[in-house]
């Protein structure tokens, strides 16, 4: 008989097989929604797929290839009744010559089905060929589309090992201060060279807009003074007044009333 012992070290033998199932079987699924194994697999049923569209794709355009040889070739045998059916008759034999127009006659008909049947090979053939290119653009980009998505999901992986690497580590408190110091330090130093770059380039920056003020300040300037001017709005120059001015205007005014007393005179 068992004891208690033996019962119980079999219930937890059974229980850690289950456990050990259990983990099997979500192992197993994860390997099989793990994205590089997705994702390949997707690729390989896209790669297949398009395969199996190419050699269907092959076995219509053999098809319609038989089908141009039949009507190929009904058109060569018409040819060749209508060629004996003109011998026959230059021969005089003119009931054979009837029997040769009466085949050709039921070949003539075979041509037209084989032509129309040909017909609508040739347009399904031509859209199965756009179909295929279409498939296959589609495929190289999702190929390409897979490659990144892969590529992505290895940075996540990395980066995620990363995060529990980090997790374990521990640092004495002796040393957080020192941490913390240089990590100050570092975005001080951070800030203080983009305060600096921004600074060099608002500098920069208004010494040309100051040098664009200037310039247009001078213009403005001159266009008021020539408005002034235009207009007698122009303040006097105050200077101190001279003989040779004081003649100067003198002279203007005689010859001005000379000017005017000639025109009385004539008038």
């Amino acid at each position: 008989m068992y004891n208690h012992s033996t019962v119980f070290t079999g219930a937890d033998l059974i229980k850690r097989f289950f456990n050990w199932l259990k983990a099997l079987f979500n192992k197993t699924m994860d390997n099989l929604e793990d994205p590089d194994i997705m994702l390949d697999q997707a690729r390989r049923d896209m790669q297949q797929a398009l395969i199996g569209n190419r050699e269907k794709a092959v076995q219509a355009i053999t098809q319609k290839n038989r089908l141009q040889g039949m009507l190929d070739e009904a058109n060569r045998k018409s040819a060749q009744l209508e060629s004996q059916a003109t011998t026959a008759l230059r021969q005089g034999n003119r009931e054979l010559a009837k029997q040769f127009l009466r085949e050709k006659a039921n070949n003539d008909q075979t041509i037209e089905t084989l032509k129309t049947t040909l017909a609508q090979a040739v347009e399904t053939v031509e859209t199965v060929k756009v179909a295929i290119k279409r498939q296959e653009e589609d495929v190289r980009r999702k190929t390409a589309e897979a490659l990144a998505m892969k590529a992505q999901w290895k940075q996540a992986q990395i980066q995620t090992s990363i995060s529990k690497a980090l997790e374990g580590l521990t640092f004495e408190n002796e040393y957080e201060g020192s941490f913390a110091a240089a990590r100050d330090r570092i975005k001080d130093k951070q800030a203080e060279a983009s305060a600096r770059t921004e600074m060099m380039a608002g500098s920069v920056q208004g010494k040309m807009m100051a040098m664009e003020d200037q310039a247009m300040d001078f213009a403005a300037d001159e266009e008021l003074k020539k408005l002034e001017e235009k207009l007698g709005l122009a303040a006097p120059n105050i200077q101190a007044t001279t003989p040779a001015a004081t003649q100067s205007v003198d002279e203007q005014l005689e010859a001005l009333e000379k000017r005017l007393g000639q025109g009385n005179g004539q008038g």
